[in-house]
C-alpha cells in the first residue's frame, strides 16, 4: 500500500516540512510507495533531500483564492488521488485535514498529525478542529505520550496515539564540550523569542571568549541586534544567518550548550541534533516533546531561571558533560530507523 503526505506547503523551511520529507525518505527507503503532496507552492522553496527515492508533487503554484480556484485544485487533487494506489493519508496539520475533507477517495485510510503541542493548541483554533475532525479519522498521532494523553482525555480522541519526529541522521562523533559557545537555532520570528535567548545570556555573565551564535534568518534579525546591543552583549552574540543542513553536524561539534525559548514547540528537532551530538540543553518547558528531549527545564518565559541555568554549565564542563551523556542516550530513541518502525508498526496495527 502507499503512503501520501500532505501538507499545506511541503517545501517552505520548517519543521513540519523537514520531518515530513525524512520520513518520506526513510519510508520508500523501505520499499514503500510514497508520495509528498504540496497543497500550494511555497514561496521559497528549500530542498531537502537531494536524490528523494519518493515522489513530489505540487497542486497549485501559490495558494488557491475564490471559489474557481479552489475547484481547480480539487480537481488536480483528485486526479492525482485516483492515479496513486490505496493506501495511507498522513494529513500533516488541522489546516490539510479541513482541506482535504470529503477529497480523500475510498481506499485511502485517513491519518490526522499535530505538530503542535496541547498547550499551544488550547491557546488557539487548533484545539477545536482537532477535536471536531480527528475523532473521525483512523488515527490521530501527537509527538509525545504526555501530549496524546491530554488530547485524549480533553478533546475526547479515541484514537489518539503518540508518535514522535525522527532524527535524519545519527552522529558517530560528539562534541568535546570545550568551546566557548552557546547556541540557538531557529528562525529569528517572534515565535523563537531570542530576545529572551539574548537576555539569559546576558544575566549568566558568561566570561569572555563565549559568545552566544544564532543560526537562521528572519524578520526580526535588525530587532534582535539591538537588543543585545540594549543587554551589553552586543559584541558577543554572532548572528550567523543560514547554515546548509549539510553543515550543521560541525556547528553542533563546536557548541557546548544549546538555548531553546521558544513561545511554544511540539518536539523541537534542533534538540534532538545537539542531544544526538552530545551536547545539552536549557529549554523552557513548553510541551511534552520538549520535555522527552531536554536536558534542562525552566518554567516558560522565566529568563532569570534560564540566565542562572546557562551561568551553571557554562561554569561546568563536567556538569555539561554528565547532561551531554543523558542527552545522547535520550536522543537514541528517536533515531530514523526506530521511528520507522513504529509507523510500520502503526500501519500493521491498521490493517487489522
Amino acid at each position: 500500500m502507499s503512503v501520501v503526505f500532505a501538507c499545506m506547503d511541503a517545501d517552505t523551511l520548517g519543521g513540519i516540512q523537514q520531518v515530513t520529507h525524512t520520513l518520506a525518505q526513510g519510508l520508500a527507503g523501505r520499499g514503500h510507495e510514497v508520495h509528498v503532496i504540496g497543497l500550494h507552492r511555497a514561496r521559497v522553496p528549500f530542498r531537502y533531500v537531494d536524490r528523494p527515492l519518493y515522489h513530489r508533487h505540487v497542486i497549485s503554484p501559490r495558494e488557491p483564492r475564490g471559489r474557481l480556484g479552489r475547484r481547480r485544485a480539487d480537481r488536480r487533487l483528485r486526479k492525482l488521488f485516483a492515479a496513486i494506489p490505496p493506501g495511507y493519508a498522513v494529513m500533516t496539520s488541522p489546516s490539510v485535514v479541513i482541506r482535504l475533507s470529503g477529497l480523500l477517495p475510498t481506499g485511502f485510510r485517513p491519518i490526522g498529525q499535530y505538530h503542535g503541542s496541547y498547550d499551544h493548541a488550547r491557546g488557539c483554533w487548533h484545539f477545536g478542529s482537532i477535536r471536531k475532525r480527528y475523532p473521525q479519522l483512523d488515527q490521530a498521532l501527537f509527538l509525545s505520550e504526555d501530549d496524546a494523553w491530554r488530547f485524549s482525555e480533553h478533546a475526547l480522541l479515541p484514537n489518539a496515539r503518540a508518535l514522535p519526529n525522527p532524527l535524519a541522521a545519527w552522529p558517530r562523533e560528539i562534541s568535546t564540550l570545550g568551546s566557548p559557545r552557546v547556541l540557538g537555532v531557529g528562525r529569528l520570528e517572534g515565535v523563537k523569542r531570542f530576545d529572551r535567548l539574548i537576555s539569559a545570556f546576558a544575566r549568566a555573565g558568561a566570561p569572555p571568549p563565549w559568545k552566544l551564535h544564532l543560526i537562521g534568518d528572519g524578520a526580526e534579525r535588525d530587532r534582535l541586534r539591538a537588543h543585545a546591543a540594549g543587554e551589553g552583549v552586543g559584541d558577543r552574540v554572532v548572528f550567523r544567518g543560514l547554515v546548509p543542513a549539510e553543515r550543521m553536524p560541525a556547528e553542533y561539534l563546536n557548541a557546548s550548550v544549546l538555548g531553546l525559548t521558544s513561545e511554544h514547540e511540539g518536539l523541537p528537532i534542533v534538540l534532538l541534533e545537539s542531544g544526538a551530538h552530545g551536547v545539552p540543553s536549557v529549554a523552557f518547558d513548553v510541551s511534552g516533546g520538549v520535555r522527552s528531549a531536554g536536558s534542562v527545564l525552566v518554567p516558560p518565559g522565566d529568563v532569570e531561571a534560564f540566565g542562572a541555568e546557562l551561568a551553571r554549565l557554562v561554569n561546568s564542563v563536567e556538569e555539561r558533560r554528565r547532561l551531554g551523556t543523558c542527552a545522547r542516550a535520550r536522543a537514541e530513541a528517536f533515531r530514523l530507523d526506530h521511528v520507522l518502525d513504529r509507523w510500520e508498526r502503526l500501519f500493521a496495527h491498521m490493517e487489522r
